[in-house]
């Protein structure tokens, strides 16, 4: 008797334990500043990139050239090509490499690479890549390839668990970069055509953007394998033009705003006309809902695409839902893709401005894992990525306000709760 006394005693001490970390971690992560920022310029204003580079004091570039790539089908085939290509220097970042198809593929061109005198650095994340084979490994340092594993967690840091790098780099040359929001792995097989192969996208650009990409990565580069001294080529004489700049933004936690974060609310603030956002795992914050308000009241077309059931994270589902009748009773569309899980981010603004990298459009990706976008004004990717939105929202289920109202209530109730969650997703 006195044992199950004993033992009840120390699982509710246990239990109170636990809620008391879990409201303490979801203080902490709650929005430490609520941004209110305004665009003194549209942006189709010729003057809006070097206002946004001057505000967040980062590097635009001119001379860049944009290829889209959706699906595993066009992104496995382009990105391994770069790798065999490669004369100098491959620098590679990915949050997921695993076992599988893909990876061997991605293994074996490495190494290749590697054996015949390429400088190769790959960093993965130790959460995400927990899963790469010992082999894999063997075989690329055994080939003289570089590895770094970000984030390996450690007894007297367990607060750095919170903390990944989701960026998607791969620079090749200094010269060839891609990002989006693709990973190692063969659920990015195919062409979105089956529940097991995801909707997704990577962009390659060919140009100076490359080489602020590469020091994305050099930051990585030194946390994991430091002391190095990182390479990164001399900038090109391409000079930025209000129809052809590019900039570079990351993200890493920080207790104010980052400029990945900021360029996210100055775009919106920037639309006048349409706002075009994909992302899986779409959640607000008091920062982000005041801007799509704002926006609306200038009579911008605001369209959501999001991931519908089919989903990796269903309580991330739940929380992103919370918001949706709020959203939608100030006019947003918003849009739930249907066939299979949706992973592509990007966003488009007034034909003009695009934004598309690892990002997702959340809390952990603006504030808690180091991420990094590119954002260029380009009236021809902004059309291209507008078409492959278009497309999308083809196989897209419009969710309708009123239909929503009358959810059940068992639905509801689980949508509220794990909306407290929202901020640590």
């Amino acid at each position: 008797m006195k044992f199950r006394i004993r033992y009840h005693h120390k699982l509710v001490f246990s239990i109170l334990i636990v809620f008391g970390l879990l409201v303490a971690l979801l203080a902490l992560a709650q929005d430490q500043q609520t941004l209110k920022m305004e665009s003194a310029h549209a942006a189709a204003d010729p003057q809006f990139p070097a206002y946004v580079a001057a505000l967040l004091n980062t590097q635009a570039t001119g001379g860049n050239a944009y290829t889209v790539l959706a699906n595993g089908d066009q992104i496995f085939p382009s990105m391994l090509g770069a790798i065999a290509g490669a004369k100098r220097r491959i620098s590679f970042e990915t949050y997921i490499y695993e076992k599988g198809s893909v990876g061997e593929q991605f293994t074996a061109a490495l190494e290749a690479a590697a054996k015949r005198g390429v400088q190769v650095i790959l960093i993965t994340d130790a959460m995400g890549s927990k899963k790469i084979p010992k082999e894999w490994r063997e075989r690329l340092l055994a080939a003289g390839a570089r590895m770094g594993e970000f984030g390996q967690p450690k007894w007297y840091s367990l607060e750095e668990l919170n903390y990944r790098t989701h960026r998607k780099i791969l620079v090749i040359d200094g010269a060839i970069g891609f990002t989006g929001g693709v990973g190692v792995a063969d659920h990015w097989l195919g062409n979105a055509d089956s529940k097991e192969h995801w909707r997704d996208m990577m962009v390659r650009i060919e140009g100076p953007a490359a080489r602020l990409m590469e020091g994305v990565f050099t930051e990585n580069l030194i946390e994991t394998l430091g002391p190095i001294a990182p390479i990164v080529d001399p900038p090109p004489i391409v000079p930025p033009g209000p129809r052809d700049s590019a900039m570079v933004l990351s993200s890493s936690p920080s207790g104010g705003a980052n400029a990945l974060k900021r360029m996210y609310m100055l775009s919106i603030a920037a639309a006048r006309r349409t706002l075009d956002i994909c992302s899986p795992y779409f959640l607000t914050d008091e920062s982000s809902r005041w801007e799509l308000a704002q926006a609306v009241g200038r009579g911008v077309r605001i369209r959501i695409l999001v991931e519908g059931d089919i989903t990796d994270a269903k309580p991330v589902k739940y929380s992103s839902r919370d918001a949706y009748q709020q959203l939608m009773e100030q006019g947003i569309e918003i849009y739930e893709y249907q066939p299979t899980m949706m992973h592509t981010k990007s966003m488009i603004v007034d034909g003009i401005w695009s934004m598309v990298g690892s990002a997702n459009f959340d809390n952990r990706s603006l504030e808690l894992n180091d991420e990094m976008n590119i954002a260029v004004s380009d009236p021809e990717l902004a059309a291209r990525l507008v078409k492959d939105f278009e497309q999308d929202l083809q196989r897209a289920k419009k969710l309708d306000v009123n239909e929503w109202r009358r959810r059940n209530v068992l639905e509801k109730i689980r949508e509220n709760f794990w909306s407290y969650f929202g901020e640590i997703f």
